[in-house]
This record gives C-alpha cells, sequence and structure tokens, in this order.
C-alpha cells in the first residue's frame, strides 16, 4: 500500500502506537493519533514523537477521524470493539492491526507463535535456533520489538520470527506466515472478550492466510487445538508428547522424534537445560518451526541444549531453610499454572491471586488437591480463588506478597517448594509482571538472609 499523502489514524500510543506512528510519518503518511489518556499522561511518549508533523486527539476519541481515515491501525492494548471503530468499520473503513500493516512491508519467510502459554519462550528459542544456524533473524512481535520495527529499519533479514497475541489478530487482513504454530488453548483475557469461543477464534486467525505450500504446527495433545486441524488449508504438522508420530514431532522415553517426508532425526533431552514438561512443548514447537525452515539438525539441537530459559517463567530463586523458591510471575492465568504444578509432584506452597481474568479456576481443583499443602491468597482475586480453591489445602490469606512470602516460609517443611505462580494479571498492585517478580526475589533474599542471622 502507498502511505504517501494518506489520512492514517493510529489508535492507542503504547510502545506499538508509537513504532507506528513515526513509520508511517516517515512515509509521509498525514498522521493523526488518537489516545484516551490526556496529553499530561502522554508527556513522556509525545516527547519521543516531537519531531514528527502529527495531528493528535488525546483524552478523547473523535469519531469524525475514525470516518474520514484512509486507514486505521489499532495497537495491542485497544478493544476491537469499542463504538469508533466499529462505525468505521460499518462506513468500510479499513482496520488493521500493526503486525498486518508491517507484514505489507516484509519479504522474509516467517514464524509466527500463538497460544495461551508458552508463546515467548518459543519464540526466543525459535529465534536463538535460527540465529545459531547461521540466519539473520528478528525476533519480535509481542515480545521485545514490534514487528514494525523491522519494517521501519529497511534490514534486509532472512527469517522472521514473531510471537502473536490473540489482541494483534484481530486485525490482520492478509498477513501469513510460512510456519504457524499454536501451542494450547486455555481461557485467558475474559475480561476482553465476551465468550472463551471468541478468544479461540481470534487466536486461529493466524492459520487464516496460510495455503497448502505453508505449515501449521499443532499441539495434538491438546483437544482444542487438535479439533483446529480440519479448519487447515496449510500443511498439519502435529506435535506430542503422548503419542508417536510417522509425520510430525513427538516425545518419548527421552528423545524428541522430528518425522518429516520420510527423514527421520532423533535428539536426546538429557542435555536440556530448559526444564519443566511444559517446555518439552516449547522445545519441540521451535525445533519443528526451524527444521521446516531449513535448519540443520546437528545445529538446532546444540542451539536448544544451550538455551536457559527466559526471566519470571518457573525461575528457580534460592533454597532457604531446605525448601526451594521458584518465581513464575508470568504465569498470569490458569493453564499456565497447571503446567508448572505439574512440574513438582507434592510439598508445594503455592502463592497466586492478583486481578482477576475471569476464567474458571476449575482446571487447578484436582492439582491444588493433590499437589499442594498450602495455598495463601493474595490480591483482588483472594475471594474468588477462595471460593474455587480454598477448601482443598489450608488456605491462608496475605495483605502483601511479602506477607505471602513470609506465611510461605513459616508453613513449608524443609524439602518443600514454594512457587509464586499467580494465576492473574499484575495490575491490582504492581506496575507489570516484572515488577511483581522483582518483588518476590526480593522478599525471598530477604528471607534467606533472616535465616542466616
Amino acid at each position: 500500500m502507498e502511505l504517501k499523502d494518506k489520512k492514517i489514524l493510529v489508535v492507542g500510543l503504547a510502545k506499538t502506537g508509537v513504532a507506528v506512528t513515526r513509520f508511517l510519518a516517515e512515509r509521509g503518511a498525514l498522521v493523526t493519533v488518537t489516545d484516551m489518556r490526556d496529553e499530561e499522561a502522554l508527556k513522556d511518549v509525545l516527547a519521543e514523537l516531537s519531531d514528527l508533523d502529527l495531528c493528535l486527539e488525546l483524552g478523547r476519541h473523535v469519531p469524525y477521524s475514525f470516518l474520514m481515515a484512509d486507514l486505521i491501525v489499532v495497537s495491542p492494548g485497544v478493544p476491537m470493539d469499542i463504538k469508533p471503530l466499529e462505525m468505521a468499520r460499518a462506513q468500510k473503513r479499513r482496520v488493521v492491526s500493526e503486525v498486518e500493516l508491517a507484514s505489507w512491508f516484509i519479504e522474509a519467510p516467517m514464524v509466527a507463535i500463538t497460544g495461551t502459554n508458552g508463546k515467548t519462550t518459543t519464540t526466543t528459542l525459535t529465534g536463538e535456533i535460527f540465529k545459531g544456524c547461521g540466519f539473520d533473524t528478528f525476533v519480535g512481535g509481542n515480545i521485545g520489538n514490534p514487528l514494525i520495527e523491522l519494517a521501519m529499519s529497511g534490514e534486509r533479514v532472512e527469517r522472521v520470527v514473531v510471537e502473536l497475541s490473540s489482541f494483534q489478530l484481530e486485525g490482520i487482513e492478509s498477513f501469513r506466515p510460512h510456519v504457524a504454530v499454536l501451542l494450547n488453548l486455555t481461557e485467558d483475557h475474559l475480561d476482553r472478550y465476551h465468550s472463551f469461543q471468541e478468544y479461540i477464534d481470534a487466536k486461529l486467525r493466524i492459520f487464516e492466510n496460510q495455503g497448502a505450500e505453508d505449515f501449521a504446527v499443532l499441539n495434538i495433545d491438546d483437544p482444542l487445538v487438535a479439533a483446529c486441524a480440519t479448519r487447515l488449508k496449510a500443511r498439519l504438522f502435529p506435535m506430542s508428547r503422548f503419542h508417536e508420530l510417522k509425520e510430525g514431532i513427538s516425545y518419548r522415553d527421552g528423545f524428541i522424534t522430528f518425522a518429516h517426508d520420510g527423514k527421520v532425526l532423533r535428539f536426546g533431552t538429557d542435555g536440556f537445560k530448559l526444564k519443566g514438561v511444559h517446555n518439552l512443548d516449547n522445545i519441540m514447537a521451535s525445533m519443528a518451526s526451524t527444521l521446516l525452515m531449513r535448519c540443520d539438525g546437528d545445529c538446532a539441537y546444540a542451539s536448544v541444549k544451550e538455551f536457559k530459559g527466559l526471566p519470571h517463567r518457573m525461575e528457580f530463586v534460592e533454597e532457604v531453610n531446605g525448601v526451594a523458591y521458584y518465581e513464575d510471575s508470568k504465569g498470569t492465568n490458569v493453564g499456565s499454572v497447571v503446567k508448572s504444578l505439574e512440574s513438582f509432584d507434592s510439598g508445594i506452597t503455592l502463592i497466586a491471586g492478583g486481578k482477576d481474568k475471569g476464567g474458571s479456576y476449575e482446571p487447578l481443583v484436582q492439582l491444588v488437591s493433590d499437589r499442594v499443602s498450602h495455598l495463601v491468597l493474595i490480591g483482588e482475586a483472594r475471594e474468588r480463588m477462595h471460593q474455587a480453591l480454598g477448601d482443598l489445602t489450608d488456605t491462608r490469606f496475605a495483605d502483601t506478597l511479602e506477607e505471602a512470602v513470609d506465611i510461605a516460609r513459616r508453613v513449608t517443611q524443609p524439602g518443600g517448594v514454594v512457587l509464586f505462580s499467580p494465576a492473574c494479571s499484575s495490575f491490582d498492585m504492581f506496575k507489570n509482571y516484572e515488577e511483581r517478580a522483582e518483588r518476590f526475589k526480593a522478599a525471598v533474599r530477604a528471607a534467606k538472609e533472616a535465616e542466616g542471622k
């Protein structure tokens, strides 16, 4: 699409909106930016854009601007069902997400990764494998750098790996990855979506524009994901920890097997630094994606063995008085916490709670009953979590994360595990999940210092 002199409206001025605004303005578009926050709240962001000639509509959305735009680009944090956007679509205005816009200017083959849990680890590892095998690679999307930054840089890369949220996928038109990965589907973001099915439908858009020469990597151990196979136009490439596959990637008895068009590669998992059953899924998805896109098997395997994982995802913090403390602040939904609890057999003190996201806590019931000795609840969600889980084990309330760590320290026996995996977002008590993670780790280290005195 030719951008020069086009009237383009950017909705939302978070990191992605800033990058989109600069990209459009530098290509001669007539850019209007709108955000419900006022100029004072956005002063730092506006300073980044002060060299550009922009029309600013802050503290409100002006319907006229939506109705007169040639193109509307929506940031991921802005719901697609706000009234001005509905009015614009009704008048046949073109409404897209940032990843859709970026894809118009990117030619390199792309791996796109979505799912409720494991996206960031899988995306990062996939990028590391490509780089380790000698491909110039851009890694971004919902992780780190917006995809539009690659388009803006003009850099010529050989591979693109992009993590996609359901929000980003809502606004695609022609976006088409060569390999699309769906890791899992569990309830999430029901504070934004009207139903779980609406959330699933947004995720499935990742496959919408693929053709017969593309690949869809599906985790068929997840029944909701497996059910999507009949809707694909791309070539199905299944993955499983529970079933041996003649075509696909699977795990059995300490080995991952990649089988494709008569070629079979086997990789032992003993030397992997990335631990946890859920990470086997992430590893298999990364290996499938990269091996399908011409990475050498030995080279890919070497990159996997070197990968240590990411902060805030089942990160070991300290051992205090014979108790291991794990920080899983990125566990912001129930499905993620299920995977974390499955990593330990018993003796768990689980610290959970935060801003409720509207999903059911039912998937945690059996695991809490079987493996959790103590449950410490914090945040806005604690009453609802108590109603769902409180009768299953010894359950206590804490007003702060530091108090929760102190309770956990007092009740957990040597040999046990304290797991901070909230099942909720952080925004009731913290700026983001990173700040929440650092507060937990600081509290654990303070507890260790106290034990040493």
